[in-house]
C-alpha cells in the first residue's frame, strides 16, 4: 500500500498481523461466533504478538508504537473478524490509556506491566442502564469512607468486563457526599480485591465472540488511593478518553468494510451468470468500483486523523468524522456485499452474514451517529 502517511515498519506490522489474523482467527471466527464464545486462548495469542498495549511505552511492557501502528493492528484484524478487533480496540483506547494518561506513577508501575501480556483486560465503566449518550445521567455512586470507596450501581454493555481474563474496571461514579449534587470522579476497581458482579451477556447481534458484560456494586470496597487522576475530574477525563477511542471505531468499520469489500470482488469474479462472471456487468462493476471509492476516502481521512493525534494536535472533531463515515460506509458495503453474494449472503455459513451483522454496532458504541453530529457540530 502507497501512502505519504505508511513508513516501512507501519507495513510490516500490516503484514504481520494480517498473517495472524488469516492464521490463527479465520478458520474459527464463525464458531466463535455461532457458539457466542470468547476466546481466552485467542487473546493470549494477540498478546504475545504485543497487540495490548501496543502504545504504553516499553517501561510498562509495552511496544511504544505510534497511533498509526495502533489503527492499523485493529483495521487488520477487523478484516478478519470484527469481536478480536473490538477486544483489542477496548483494552487499548478506553481500558489502559487513561491510566497510562491520567494514572499515579504507582497505580501505572502496578497495573500497565500485567495489562500489556494479553493475559488480563481491563475495561471502561461509562455506560449505565439509565445512561448512554446522556453520560451524566450516571446513577452509580462511590463514597468515601475512612480509606475505602464504597460504590453502588449498575454498569451494562461493558466490553472486556466479564470473561476470566478480565482484570478490573475504571469506573465512572458520582462521588459527591450530597445527595443533590453530582461530582464525577473516575476509580479503579481491581477484581481480585473488590467484589463485584459480573454477568455475560449472550445472544447479541453483534461482537458475539467478544466480552460483554453486565456489572452490578453493591457496597463494593476499593481502595482511596484507586482514583484515578483528580476527584471531580472524571467526566472530562472519560470524554477525553473516547476520542482516542473513536479512531479504533473507525479503524474496524474500515476493516470490515476491507473485508466485506474482498469477499464481495472475489465472489463476483467466480460467480458466472449468463455466461460470464458477474463482475464483467456493469452493475456490478460500478458496485464494486463505489466500495472502492469509499474505503478509499475513509482510509485517507482515518490515517490523517491518526497523524494530527501523533503530532499532538487537536483530533477530536476528525476523530468524530472518522468514526461517523466509516461506520456509513461499513454499513453501505456490508449491505452492497450481501446483495453481490445474493441468497448466498444469507446463511450463517457464510462469512459475509457475520460482517452485515457485526456492522451495526458501529454506528452506536462510542457516540452513536446522531451524537457525533452534534460533537462535530460545535467545533463548526
Amino acid at each position: 500500500m502507497h501512502h505519504p502517511l505508511i513508513n516501512e515498519n507501519h507495513s510490516k506490522l500490516r503484514l504481520q498481523v494480517r498473517e495472524f489474523a488469516e492464521k490463527e482467527i479465520k478458520p474459527i471466527a464463525q464458531k466463535l461466533d455461532d457458539n457466542s464464545e470468547f476466546s481466552s486462548e485467542i487473546t493470549k495469542k494477540m498478546g504475545q504478538l504485543g497487540l495490548f498495549g501496543i502504545t504504553i511505552p516499553k517501561e510498562y511492557g509495552g511496544k511504544n508504537l505510534d497511533t498509526l501502528s495502533y489503527i492499523i493492528a485493529v483495521e487488520e484484524l477487523a478484516r478478519v473478524d470484527s469481536s478480536q478487533a473490538a477486544t483489542i480496540a477496548a483494552h487499548n483506547s478506553l481500558g489502559i490509556a487513561p491510566i497510562y494518561k491520567y494514572g499515579s506513577k504507582e497505580q501505572k508501575q502496578r497495573l500497565l506491566p500485567k495489562l500489556t501480556t494479553g493475559d488480563h483486560l481491563w475495561a471502561f465503566g461509562l455506560t449505565e442502564p439509565n445512561a448512554g449518550s446522556d453520560a451524566k445521567a450516571i446513577e452509580t455512586t462511590a463514597l468515601l469512607k475512612g480509606d475505602k470507596w464504597n460504590i453502588n450501581g449498575h454498569k451494562v454493555f461493558i466490553t472486556n468486563s466479564a470473561s476470566d481474563l478480565s482484570a478490573g474496571i475504571t469506573l465512572l461514579s458520582n462521588t459527591s457526599d450530597n445527595p443533590n449534587e453530582k461530582e464525577f470522579s473516575a476509580i479503579l476497581v481491581e477484581r481480585e480485591v473488590s467484589n463485584y458482579k459480573t454477568e455475560p451477556i449472550v445472544n447479541k447481534m453483534v461482537w458475539r465472540a467478544a466480552d460483554t458484560g453486565r456489572l452490578t456494586f453493591e457496597n463494593t470496597v476499593a481502595p482511596k488511593e484507586n482514583l484515578l487522576g483528580e476527584r471531580g475530574k472524571g467526566m472530562h477525563m472519560m470524554l477525553e478518553t473516547l476520542d482516542s477511542g473513536r479512531l479504533s471505531i473507525a479503524a474496524i468499520g474500515l476493516g470490515l468494510a476491507q473485508g466485506a469489500f474482498e469477499m464481495a470482488k472475489e465472489h463476483a469474479n467466480n460467480r458466472v451468470q449468463f455466461g460470464k462472471s458477474i463482475s464483467q456487468f456493469q452493475t456490478i462493476s460500478n458496485k464494486l468500483a463505489d466500495m472502492d471509492i469509499k474505503l478509499e476516502l475513509a482510509r485517507n481521512y482515518l490515517y490523517y486523523s491518526c497523524w494530527l493525534k501523533d503530532n499532538n494536535l487537536p483530533f477530536g472533531k476528525q476523530a468524530a468524522i472518522s468514526k461517523l463515515y466509516t461506520s456509513e460506509i461499513a454499513k453501505e458495503i456490508a449491505d452492497e456485499a450481501v446483495q453481490i453474494f445474493g441468497a448466498y449472503g444469507l446463511f450463517r455459513d457464510n462469512d459475509i452474514e457475520r460482517f452485515y451483522r457485526d456492522q451495526r454496532i458501529l454506528g452506536i458504541g462510542e457516540g452513536t451517529s446522531e451524537i457525533l453530529k452534534l460533537v462535530i457540530s460545535r467545533h463548526i
